[in-house]
């Protein structure tokens, strides 16, 4: 007689069901009376949205987050922010912590696909590190804005406001409770707020990784290829899109124009580092020039570093990709970075990752031009790649999507978090290397 086979579920299986069961958890929590204002909770595909977006830290809204929901929502909201950033594996670990049980092989296997390490070994360190960084960092950041938010309004509100505000932004999520979806933009020319909740963005979107190395230094003296090339292409777009945004708002009436010198640099600055990929803005979106909305775009695809919080293609697959052209372009055979050659297989998953990217972005768009007639083409493209890269800033089109433009752009958001290449891996039934190689073929390039 025939055992049974027992059948396995690999990683990328795990992570995509994980992520499926959390959504529906929180969709089934936000339809309950208790959870909105009205008492009538929300309805079916409204509540898959928004628990889609929470849960995938995208902060795309089809309601206001601040007037709709009551403490019970908004809660649900920011515990599946909270989940969704750090990942349903990280906190499982953390029960296991608590309970006192030993993590196993299986276990790990799980948390180096979720935390995107290349190894399985110092995993369990890793993870105990990251809920350490998360719990400190939101924190003091909650504790700074709560401090700023005591001038608006009553402490306990302002505590809640400031909490609420720093977990949302380190998990790159976008949410706020500001009310009929004006984001942040009462705060445009406050320094408080803009250089917390930037630094706030940029830890949660630099990743874990590089934030475990920078706490080990002491000990190391050392920096990782990933950490070099992580900081490096982060501060260049950083301080490239500065410039640029500065230069294509300055002359704008409805932007930088009418704000002081301090709050051009301000409002500059923010809407530099939103892009990678937080989703709160203090100028209104819609209002900035054609340029500066194609800019951020291109900013929003590139999106954080691998293992943060936030999405898009990531720093490092974008800089590969560049290294690769230029040494194309100079007739070198190897792509090198700080003394170290890139291996092929790296390169070749760069590119997948891009093309995959884009594929899911063009499509988006073109699904979105049949189901939002009549909306204009760079708002439908700026959408899809804001729900592709998990960003969540919009020009105002989300509250105004069909039934379908709410499907596709929640299967988009679910895409961009778990990631097309997990997706395609958990579908894959198979994935064995080909047991021959075909002979070389030339093919005409250029």
């Amino acid at each position: 007689m025939k055992k049974a086979r027992k059948y396995y579920l690999d990683p990328p299986k795990v992570l995509v069901a994980g992520f499926a069961v959390i959504i529906l958890v929180g969709t089934a929590l936000l339809m309950l009376p208790i959870a909105t204002n009205d008492g009538k909770g929300l309805p079916f595909l409204d509540a898959l949205f928004t628990a889609t977006s929470a849960t995938c830290v995208t902060g795309l809204v089809v309601v206001d987050t601040g007037t709709a929901f009551t403490l019970f929502g908004q809660l649900v909201i920011l515990a599946l922010i909270q989940v969704g950033g750090l990942g349903f594996m990280t906190f499982a670990t953390l029960f296991a912590f608590l309970l006192g049980k030993r993590i196993s092989l299986k276990e790990r296997l799980l948390l180096q696909e979720a935390m995107n390490n290349l190894t399985i070994e110092g995993i369990v360190r890793l993870v105990k590190r990251v809920l350490i960084f998360t719990v400190v960092i939101e924190l003091i950041g909650g504790l700074l804005l709560a401090v700023r938010f005591s001038f608006d309004m009553p402490l306990l509100k302002a505590f809640y406001f400031g909490m609420f505000h720093a977990v949302s932004n380190f998990n790159n999520a976008g949410f706020d409770l500001m009310g009929n979806f004006r984001s942040l933009t009462g705060y445009v020319e406050d320094p408080v707020v803009t250089l917390v909740i930037c630094a706030l963005i940029t830890l949660g979107g630099i990743g874990f990784i590089v934030m475990n190395e920078v706490y080990e230094y002491r000990q190391t003296r050392r920096f990782s290829l990933h950490t070099k090339v992580a900081v490096a292409t982060s501060g260049i777009l950083l301080a490239s899109s500065i410039l640029l945004i500065f230069l294509l708002e300055f002359h704008n009436p409805n932007t930088l124009e009418p704000l002081s010198p301090l709050g051009k640099f301000l409002a500059t600055l923010y809407q530099a580092v939103t892009p990678r990929t937080a989703g709160s803005n203090t100028l209104n979106i819609s209002d900035l020039t054609q340029p500066t909305l194609f800019l951020i775009i291109f900013l929003m695809f590139v999106g954080a570093s691998p293992g943060s919080t936030g999405g898009g293609i990531k720093t490092t697959t974008f800089a590969i990709l560049l290294g690769a052209v230029w040494s194309q372009i100079r007739g070198k055979e190897d792509v090198v970075f700080f003394k170290k050659r890139i291996m092929y297989d790296t390169i070749y998953k760069s590119l997948t990752v891009t093309i995959s990217g884009l594929f899911i972005v063009i499509f988006v768009t073109m699904l979105l031009t049949i189901t939002e007639q009549g909306k204009d083409f760079l708002m439908i493209l700026f959408e899809a790649t804001s729900a592709f890269s998990t960003v969540g800033l919009s020009m105002g089109l989300t509250p105004e999507l069909s039934p379908f433009g709410k499907v596709i752009i929640m299967c988009t958001m679910f895409a961009g978090r778990v990631g097309p290449l997990t997706i395609a891996y958990a579908v894959t039934l198979h994935r064995k290397p080909d047991p021959f190689r075909y002979p070389k073929g030339k093919i005409m390039i250029g």
